[in-house]
């Protein structure tokens, strides 16, 4: 599903992804953990598109598609979904509106009818109610008041009405409690968790892993992925962190 091969980028002309490879069939979860500063966000920014994030050299091709060939949108209607480490407020937009004119710009972008009010409701309490948000919250502006874990919370309902087929998240569990944790795993298992799609979790920590169990996890240390494993290198970072790993 998702191929990247000798993937360089930099910002502001600073290199920051060296080399990095990954490839993530359909029906797989894997984690990207790393120390600060390794390139995690950056390797979500540009497979989302994020205008600032130069590539180099290297590929990525998503269902055999040149994906840093396209343009954001192009991306999100192809079934990429990114979820940020720090969801932007939208003051003046409801969710509701938000949600929908998202959701109809993708289904025409595939040549499919759009949803009307109606039938839009009926895919959004379905989709608020796997994460126990009030609909009244979807009425509110976009993040707007949120508290940290209910941004987080959104962003998952956004992800279950956008019904993409690949989901890169970013630190999804940063500000999260015990119990929006939960929440938030419970959400992307019930939604991603399926043979024809793909996640791509990147953490600091192996708490979000109790919920979410990978398949693969990869540590990320200076711009490359420095070594592959299963659910067991979550445990032994958490036990001795990056630093023998990063050297």
């Amino acid at each position: 599903m998702l191929k990247i091969e000798n993937l360089h980028a930099a910002v502001a002309d600073k290199p920051i992804l060296k080399g990095l490879s990954l490839a993530i069939n359909a029906g797989e979860i894997h984690a990207i953990m790393g120390p600060n500063g390794a390139g995690k966000s950056t390797l979500s920014y540009v497979l989302g598109g994020r205008p600032g994030y130069e590539v180099t050299e290297g590929s990525a091709t998503f269902d055999g598609q040149d994906l840093l060939g396209m343009d954001p949108h192009e991306r999100a209607a192809a079934g990429l979904f990114l979820g940020f480490q720090y969801p932007v407020e939208i003051p003046g937009v409801s969710n509701v509106q938000f949600l929908r004119e998202s959701l109809n710009a993708q289904r025409k972008a595939r040549g499919q009818e759009p949803l009307s009010g109606g039938e839009f409701l009926k895919v959004a309490r379905e989709k608020a109610a796997l994460l126990r948000m009030d609909m009244d919250m979807l009425k509110r502006p976009v993040n707007v008041g949120f508290s940290g874990g209910e941004k987080k919370r959104n962003e998952m309902v956004q992800m279950g009405i956008l019904d993409p087929r690949l989901a890169i998240l970013d630190e999804t569990d940063s500000g999260l409690d015990i119990d929006a944790l939960r929440t938030v795993g419970d959400g992307i298992n019930t939604i991603m968790r399926h043979p024809d799609k793909a996640v791509l979790l990147i953490t600091h920590y192996q708490r979000l892993l109790d919920y979410v169990q990978p398949d693969f996890v990869h540590v990320l240390a200076g711009g490359r992925i420095v070594k592959s494993g299963g659910p067991e290198l979550a445990l032994e970072l958490e036990r001795e962190g990056y630093a023998e790993i990063a050297a």
